[in-house]
């Protein structure tokens, strides 16, 4: 009866720690409040499964607690979808342990424990290796070599796929030893799957080895016979698997193509190395003071925030320049493209961490629309997001894209720290338009330098109603 209310008030806790997550306010305690409703339901699983071997237990507690403090007081935003990845790595290799572990023990399994551990064993495996693969690229440790590249690459693929399913059916015969040589060849299925995905891809392949991990575990539940496991591993994976189609189709792109297409944003695509290649001839650039005397005049401000921007760690410089535009009277928003960046949401929380106002953060279909009637947008470190190649040139591999239509504004500051391509590889024409001008720098000197130009003209000190009667 304990355990049962363990679990109940467990479950209750997770749906509202789920609840809180949707909204910026509340998502700090619903954290919080999620952490909380997983540590009752170990607990509870404990209480129902015995306490037998609990030194192992602490000493696993301790030492994955202690990591686990460690990274999230060390860790800058900048690196987040690198642990996130991480994350989801750790996740597919908990599930392949223990899938492995069960096997071990002297009562066999059924069939359906057997086909749960081929499962976890095949799909934790991949989600390992390939989110091992993912950090590699997000930290730039690895890249994309060109015969990863080559059509030969998916025949290397399917021949790992069949080897897998060899593996499986030997399983299934009695022979267990042959989920060693499964999960050898999972891994290395892991990285051919991977390895090819290129930078502009990435966040997609970061929410599928999400959706991966919550298959994983919730097969891992099957075997142990916990059911919490199994709803939560559903959950995540199904949520996992919508938020890829999301981001799918934020880029246009299909899952397929994603996995198995080629790679956006590979270093050697030839398309992008061509784009990335190509010479700016018409570029003007501007100072923080010439910036700072168009923001002055201006009613209607949007920031378009981008990865420099997280790279800078600006995004309380950036709050606190919004502020000051604000008590001049100006109307101020964020636009937010679902890819920007490194992950899903990368953009959301880096500036909830600033504690942006959560409805100034605007999403690209609904502020698209207000571009034209806007005097100013600034572009922090964002690249093809903005690009207008993805609706003009049939070319281009990033054409059909869905991004922010910056280049009907009537100013635009892009600030950057030079004219190098994002990581899609792909010259951006936003760059030369007649009302774009590059403001070069670090975005946080760039946004500090644009806070003092304001101040010594005095913006600020004006009342806030003031700004409507300019």
């Amino acid at each position: 009866m304990v355990e049962l209310s363990i679990e109940l008030g467990s479950v209750l806790l997770l749906a509202f720690g789920l609840k809180g997550l949707a909204k910026i306010r509340t998502a700090r305690s619903a954290n919080g409040l999620a952490a909380l409703a997983l540590g009752l339901a170990v607990v509870g699983l404990l209480l129902q499964q015995g306490l037998g071997g609990w030194p192992w237990m602490l000493l696993g507690l301790g030492i994955g607690g202690g990591l686990g403090a460690v990274l999230a007081l060390r860790v800058a935003m900048t690196s987040m979808p690198e642990t996130v990845a991480l994350f989801n790595g750790c996740g597919g290799m908990s599930s392949l342990l223990v899938a492995i572990g069960a096997v071990q023990l002297p009562t066999p399994l059924n069939l359906v424990g057997q086909v749960s551990v081929l499962v976890s064993v095949l799909v934790g495996a991949i989600t390992f290796s390939g989110s091992l693969v993912a950090m590699g690229k997000l930290q730039e440790w690895l890249g994309t070599p060109a015969w990863t590249l080559r059509p030969q690459r998916h025949a290397v693929n399917i021949v790992l796929a069949l080897a897998c399913l060899v593996c499986c059916a030997l399983v299934l015969k009695g022979m267990a030893v042959a989920l060693v040589p499964l999960t050898v060849l999972s891994l290395l299925l892991g990285v051919g799957l991977t390895l090819p995905v290129g930078g502009a891809d990435m966040p997609v392949v970061i929410s599928l080895l999400n959706s991966y991990s919550g298959v994983a575990a919730a097969a891992a539940g099957f075997v142990v016979g916990s059911e919490l496991l199994i709803v939560a591993g559903a959950m995540v994976g199904a949520a996992g698997l919508i938020l890829t189609q999301v981001m799918c189709t934020a880029m246009n792109r299909s899952l397929t193509s994603v996995l198995f297409g080629g790679a956006l944003g590979a270093a050697s695509s030839e398309a992008g190395d061509a784009g990335g290649r190509e010479e700016y001839t018409n570029v003007t650039s501007c100072s923080p003071e010439e910036c700072a005397l168009t923001l002055e005049a201006a009613e209607r401000v949007i920031f378009v925030p981008g990865y420099g921007l997280a790279v800078a760690q600006a995004q309380h410089s950036l709050k606190e320049l919004a502020r000051l535009l604000e008590q001049h009277g100006i109307e101020v928003r964020y636009a937010i493209h679902p890819v920007a960046g490194r992950m899903p949401g990368h953009m959301n929380v880096l500036l909830a961490e600033a504690d942006v106002p959560y409805d100034q953060l605007v999403e690209m279909d609904a502020i698209n629309p207000d571009f034209p009637r806007t005097d100013v947008v600034i572009v922090l470190g964002a690249n093809d997001v903005v690009n207008p190649r993805a609706k003009n040139d049939p070319a281009s591999p990033l054409y059909g894209m869905p991004v922010l239509e910056v280049d009907q504004a009537r100013t635009v500051f892009v600030v950057k720290r030079s004219l190098g391509s994002g990581y899609a590889g792909i010259r951006n024409d936003l760059f030369e338009l007649p009302q774009t001008s590059m403001v070069f720098g670090d975005a946080k000197q760039v946004l500090q330098s644009l806070l003092q130009e304001l101040r010594s003209l005095g913006v600020g000190k004006v009342p806030a109603g003031a700004g409507s009667a300019r």
